[in-house]
């Protein structure tokens, strides 16, 4: 399932939202089948023996908690072996209000309104399997960016050799390749937050590389708008990017080529 299609998924959830329904809405819209959403329902997955509590082996611990007891309270469910032996990936905590999350494998948290978690869909993309990757960072890696950036040139000119008869199609390619650059050079640098590009970029992608150009378009957008508000949280931690790089819009439908053979 794609990230667009589960960030669509919770925004149809919190449009038509239902406290009764909510913990599995939510799962149904990270791609847990209803079947078994079914059996959670009727108690055949629910490990927990306590009522109003739902724990899903090696998924999420859920209960509905006083808004004052959130913070203090999923530190503490986070540390019952009578819960953690049962591997949930994540502890929720909510009062319909706000909701608390925390990632126990990642050690993260998350504390937002509700009716925000669209913007912050991403924090529970696990569920659905798409691990958070994280880049490494070395030496040699460096050395060989210019050689992965030449090597990018040449995939893209190999699959779309018909770049050549426009040469609007060429300068789109040079400003393109300009603004990759830009990126990777940011995210070694303090503009971004370390290997935030390349690390949101593959979580929020296709492996085929066949999204990899409305990723990049939403992500350009974002980078030439000083107003975060409009993105979901995945985007709106990139800055602003002054300047004219980014300004105009290109066509990046050129980039369908599997990110993993230039990152």
């Amino acid at each position: 399932m794609k990230s667009t299609e589960i960030q669509h998924n919770v925004q149809t959830l919190i449009d038509n939202f239902s406290k009764e329904e909510f913990i599995f809405d939510l799962l149904v819209a990270y791609g847990i089948s209803k079947t078994s959403v079914t059996r959670l329902k009727k108690g055949d997955y629910n490990l927990s023996s306590v009522e109003g509590e739902i724990l899903y082996k090696k998924k999420i611990f859920f209960k509905v908690e006083n808004s004052d007891k959130l913070l203090s309270s999923i530190e503490e469910i986070s540390k019952e072996h009578r819960i953690i032996k049962h591997k949930p990936r994540f502890v929720i905590l909510t009062d319909f209000k706000q909701i608390v999350a925390k990632d126990l494998k990642l050690n993260k948290n998350l504390d937002i309104k509700i009716n925000d978690l669209p913007k912050y869909f991403d924090f529970f993309l696990p569920l659905a399997g798409s691990e958070v990757y994280n880049a490494s960072n070395n030496n040699e890696a460096d050395r060989n960016a210019s050689y992965k950036m030449a090597e990018l040139y040449d995939l893209l000119i190999e699959g779309n050799p018909e770049i050549y008869d426009s040469k609007e199609r060429v300068h789109e390619l040079n400003i393109f390749l300009s603004r990759l650059l830009f990126c990777f050079f940011a995210e070694d640098t303090d503009i971004f937050k370390e290997n935030i590009f390349t690390n949101t970029l593959v979580q929020h992608t296709s492996e085929n590389g066949k999204d990899t150009h409305i990723f990049l378009d939403k992500l350009f957008e974002r980078l030439n708008d000083k107003n975060n508000s409009q993105y979901p949280d995945y985007l709106a931690k990139f800055p602003y990017v002054n300047g004219d790089l980014f300004k105009n819009k290109i066509n990046a439908l050129f980039l369908r080529i599997k990110h993993e053979r230039f990152l």
